[in-house]
């Protein structure tokens, strides 16, 4: 009888521990936002149909008559608010009304309904211009500014070749420049570099082992997702020196800025978004090649060991591009993310952006 009572215990606690973990987990989950005392200032999160689908924002300012500034997440399919959560330094609304665009049925936006076949690059650049023309009536802009983030670069960068009379400047943090040979190459040489100065023989074989080796000295890498993982490892992925968990899981995890639910749907639409129309529409790219020309002032900006978007690259597409006025900033500490892993400086790029432009 003592023998049952104590295995009954046992499962009690086993099943009570997860439950006690779980309320506490939602207990800090309480999905608000920073807010501010200035009686100009704007804290909104909020959840809009755009083109007939779900569309997310949240928006920090200051002062609702400065400037807005559109970031068109990354990814495509991963809400970056939550950096913005996680690193309280970064206060980009003093000199923005910054808008955080969760796009169709992603981030805070996703739901069960979720029309996957819908998720297309045409579907998005409309999105992209609806919310373009929101935010002008709604704030009374002639004009915005637009900066793509990682994946988001290759919505924003795209809308501002079509459509330039809605933009002061084009600025691209972490730039997508081409998914060819030439980006896999130079990742795999500075994870190569980074775990042979490390003397890490098990995670060089793991890299010898995720690429093929190709024509002129290249390599392509056998698994897109795995590749990244490994770049974490080696110091070059979204956060300088951390890896995936301490870079991206755990700020989800411990985010206030969504709900315990909001934090499921988060997960599990970011991978959704793999699978959709638009994941194969952005393969085989090279912007060096395809997109040459801006008619507005373009600048580029990026962490000086993010090897996700190579810097190099990004230098080079600088090099390469045409615009009335053109840029390249180069984030010191910083890797993938420099907007948050080193705010002063990027804050005060982005500032000198805005007074060089302000009249454009």
């Amino acid at each position: 009888m003592k023998a049952k009572k104590r295995i009954m215990v046992i499962v009690l606690c086993a099943l009570a521990v997860p439950l006690l973990l779980l309320a506490v987990w939602a207990i800090m989950s309480p999905g608000k936002i920073r807010t501010y005392q200035e009686p100009n200032s704007l804290s909104e999160k909020f959840i809009m149909e755009i083109n007939g689908a779900p569309n997310g924002f949240f928006i920090n300012s200051k002062d609702v008559s400065n400037p807005v500034l559109l970031l068109v997440s990354s990814g495509p399919g991963t809400d970056d608010y939550v950096f913005t959560d996680k690193y309280k330094d970064m206060h980009l609304e003093d000199d923005f009304t910054v808008v955080y665009w969760d796009y169709r049925w992603m981030g805070i936006a996703y739901n069960s309904a979720v029309r996957k076949d819908e998720i297309t690059l045409n579907n998005l650049l409309n999105d992209t211009q609806a919310v373009t023309n929101y935010l002008k009536e709604r704030f009374n802009k002639d004009k915005i500014y637009i900066m793509g983030f990682s994946g988001g670069t290759h919505l924003a960068l795209r809308e501002v070749a079509r459509h330039p009379e809605n933009y002061y400047a084009y600025i691209g943090m972490a730039q997508c420049v081409t998914d060819s040979y030439e980006n896999d190459t130079v990742m795999f040489s500075f994870m190569k570099k980074a775990f042979s100065d490390r003397g890490d023989k098990k995670n060089l074989s793991k890299l010898e082992a995720s690429v093929d080796h190709v024509e002129n000295g290249n390599v392509k890498c056998k698994d897109w997702y795995s590749y990244v993982m490994l770049l974490h490892t080696a110091g070059g992925g979204t956060i300088k020196d951390k890896d995936e968990f301490q870079g991206i899981t755990w700020p989800i995890i411990t985010a206030k800025c969504y709900t315990l639910k909001e934090k499921i749907n988060y997960v599990v639409g970011m991978k959704m978004y793999r699978t959709t129309p638009l994941a194969s529409e952005l393969d085989d790219f090279d912007y060096r090649q395809s997109l040459t020309e801006l008619k507005v002032p373009v600048y580029f900006i990026s962490g000086e060991y993010d090897y996700n978007c190579p810097w190099e690259l990004v230098k080079d597409y600088n090099e390469k591009i045409s615009a009335p006025a053109k840029g390249f900033y180069k984030i010191s500490n910083a890797a993938h993310s420099p907007l948050w892993e080193n705010s002063d400086e990027t804050c005060m790029i982005l500032r000198d952006i805005k007074e060089k432009t302000q009249n454009g």
